[in-house]
């Protein structure tokens, strides 16, 4: 039976198109007028949704400097603490109602990412269609059991993630009666490099987990996007910012909005292109069957003249005899004169009773 979830006013499965997802993240930069052109921009390019992330600093992690909370990991981040780094990536809270209902205006869906159970009460209150876990969250059971609870779809990113941990937040999320899961093949590296993708883990995750998958991606370009496409993958999400140049905390990786929009044009390219599985000849081919080979007098020939290699020919296009018949007419004799460049046909053949 086909998986049908439904967004806002359009259904994810498997014969759907893709679903585009672009995350603001932090790359709004503190500027609400930036978060509002981030999303306009975003439904301009051909996104038919916008994900921000639903925190504060205090819900998220601890005010501490300690070993444990500081960043030394060779990440983009190193020398911030997770404290100072979310409170420079956090979207204000008092922001979120109005990017929901701007998002609406201007015609594409918006929902969130929430890190605690406080942030799941206040998205309900907006009223979203649709929650994220990123994968960092993917062992919050509390959280997990919460989110399912709205009976609303939910989009789980695999990053950090291994098998076990899938199969327990998948199992959370049934036994809380929602079996509206889409999981994520994504890479927890920023940016990642193309020899971590590992884009046939689509794939498994389809397999193993009977569920619609696709990816967040946070390679550079649209390779991986294009890729996922082609295996079966039905969301893409990525990262987006005006310019790169103007900094955030997600900007090194994040997609200019003119890379977006290319994206989402070669994205629907590659599904055009990825067809039904099914044999069959376009219009354009059936049309071009014209030019195929087929039998066709190669000189004149003269009544009770035998056909030769040298007098019939197969060549394109495609009007005359099935090529499959030319050893049967070598040898036979025709039974009136044919001038050059006629197709050949049973009739021309004298046949001896």
């Amino acid at each position: 039976m086909e998986k049908n979830i439904k967004i806002g006013n359009k259904t994810i499965s498997e014969t759907s198109p893709v679903y585009i997802v672009a995350e603001m993240s932090g790359n709004h930069n503190m500027d609400f007028n930036r978060a509002k052109e981030i999303i306009y921009r975003s439904k301009c390019a051909g996104a038919d949704a916008v994900k921000i992330q639903t925190y504060t600093a205090d819900t998220i992690t601890l005010d501490c400097d300690n070993e444990y909370f500081q960043i030394k990991h060779g990440t983009l981040w190193d020398g911030d603490t997770l404290h100072s780094l979310y409170e420079k990536a956090y979207t204000p809270w008092e922001w979120q109602e109005d990017l929901y209902k701007y998002a609406h205006e201007v015609g594409i869906e918006l929902f969130s990412s929430p890190f605690d159970l406080s942030a799941v009460d206040f998205l309900e209150n907006i009223g979203v269609s649709a929650y994220k876990v990123a994968s960092f969250e993917i062992n919050d059971i509390p959280l997990l059991q919460k989110i399912a609870r709205t009976g609303k779809p939910i989009i789980i990113a695999t990053g950090i993630a291994e098998l076990a941990d899938i199969e327990l937040a998948i199992n959370t999320c049934i036994k809380e009666g929602n079996d509206q899961i889409i999981l994520l093949k994504c890479t927890s590296a920023y940016p990642t490099p193309y020899d971590e993708v590992n884009i046939k883990m689509l794939n498994t995750l389809k397999e193993t987990f009977d569920c619609i998958v696709g990816v967040s991606d946070h390679t550079f370009g649209s390779v991986v996007p294009i890729l996922s496409v082609g295996m079966g993958g039905k969301m893409i999400e990525k990262h987006v910012t005006i310019k790169r140049s103007d900094g955030g905390t997600d900007s090194e990786f994040s997609m200019e909005m003119a890379e977006f929009e290319t994206m989402c044009r070669e994205v629907r390219k590659a599904e055009l292109a990825m067809g039904t599985g099914r044999y069959y000849l376009t219009e354009s081919q059936k049309m071009e069957r014209h030019f195929s080979r087929s039998l066709f007098i190669a000189e004149d020939v003269k009544k009770g003249e035998v056909l030769t290699e040298k007098n019939i020919r197969s060549v394109r296009p495609s009007n005359g005899m099935h090529t499959k018949y030319y050893g049967d007419i070598i040898g036979q004799k025709v039974n009136q004169d044919i001038k050059k460049g006629t197709p050949m046909e049973w009739k021309y053949i004298e046949w001896n009773d």
